[in-house]
C-alpha cells in the first residue's frame, strides 16, 4: 500500500538549501562606486564610457548626477557647453523611456585619473550627505511615467546648462542633481524639490537671457 501523499516527504524550499550567513551583499551606494573608480590603479583615464558601463544598473540618476555635478564646481569657461551635451542625450533617452547611452564621439571623451579622483574627493562628502537624508518615499513620483516628464525638464535645464550666459550655469545644474538624486534613491520629495527648483531655474534663465540680449541690442544700436 503506498503512503498517503500527505505523508511523504517533501523537498526543502530553495532558500533553506543556501546557508544562512551567506547574503547577498548589499549594493554599492553611488559615494563607493565613485571612488572605487577613483581608486583603481589600472585606470590611467577615466571615459564616459567607462561611467555608463559601470552605472548601467542605476539608469539615469548616477549618469545625470555625475555629468551635471562638475558644473557645481569652480570650473574653466567651456565646460558647461562640453557636459551639457551628453546631458540632451541622457534627457531625450529620459523622455523616449530608453536605456541610457552614448553616442562614440561623446562617450570616448575622458579626464585623468587624478582629475577625476580630485573631482570625487570633492563631491563624496556632500554625496554621502544626500545618501543618508534620502530614502525612498512618495514612490509614485520616482516611477517610469514620471520620469518621462523629468527628462522634458532636464532636456530644457541641459539646454539652458549650455547656453553660453554668465552666471546661468549653476544653477540648472543643481536642479538637474537634486533630481538625479531623487531618481536614485526613489525619494519623491526630492524629486519635487528639484522640479520646483528647476521651473523657477529656466524662469531666472530666461529672465536673464531677455535681459542680455536686449542689452546687446542697445549697445549694438548706439555703436553704429
Amino acid at each position: 500500500m503506498t503512503a498517503p501523499l500527505r505523508d511523504l516527504p517533501t523537498a526543502p524550499p530553495a532558500a533553506a538549501l543556501l546557508p544562512r550567513d551567506e547574503t547577498p551583499p548589499a549594493p554599492l551606494r553611488l559615494s563607493e562606486l565613485l571612488t572605487r573608480i577613483a581608486s583603481d590603479p589600472s585606470r590611467d583615464r577615466i571615459r564616459l564610457a567607462d561611467l555608463l558601463a559601470e552605472m548601467k544598473a542605476r539608469a539615469f540618476g548616477a549618469l545625470l548626477l555625475v555629468i551635471a555635478f562638475p558644473n557645481i564646481l569652480p570650473a574653466p569657461p567651456g565646460v558647461s557647453g562640453l557636459l551639457g551635451v551628453p546631458l540632451l542625450f541622457l534627457a531625450v533617452q529620459m523622455m523616449l523611456g530608453q536605456d541610457p547611452w552614448l553616442p562614440r564621439f561623446i562617450a570616448d571623451r575622458a579626464v585623468s585619473r587624478d582629475s577625476f579622483a580630485a573631482m570625487v574627493a570633492r563631491a563624496n562628502p556632500w554625496l554621502q550627505r544626500a545618501e543618508r537624508l534620502l530614502r525612498a518615499r512618495l514612490r509614485p513620483l520616482a516611477a517610469t511615467p514620471v520620469q518621462r516628464v523629468l527628462g522634458a525638464l532636464v532636456l530644457l535645464l541641459a539646454l539652458a546648462l549650455a547656453l553660453p550666459i554668465p552666471f546661468a550655469n549653476m544653477a540648472p545644474a543643481v536642479a538637474i542633481c537634486v533630481i538625479a538624486l531623487g531618481i536614485l534613491e526613489r525619494d519623491g520629495l526630492s524629486i519635487l524639490i528639484g522640479a520646483g527648483l528647476g521651473v523657477l531655474v529656466l524662469g531666472y534663465v530666461t529672465v536673464l537671457g531677455i535681459a542680455l540680449a536686449k542689452s546687446a541690442a542697445f549697445v549694438l544700436m548706439n555703436a553704429f
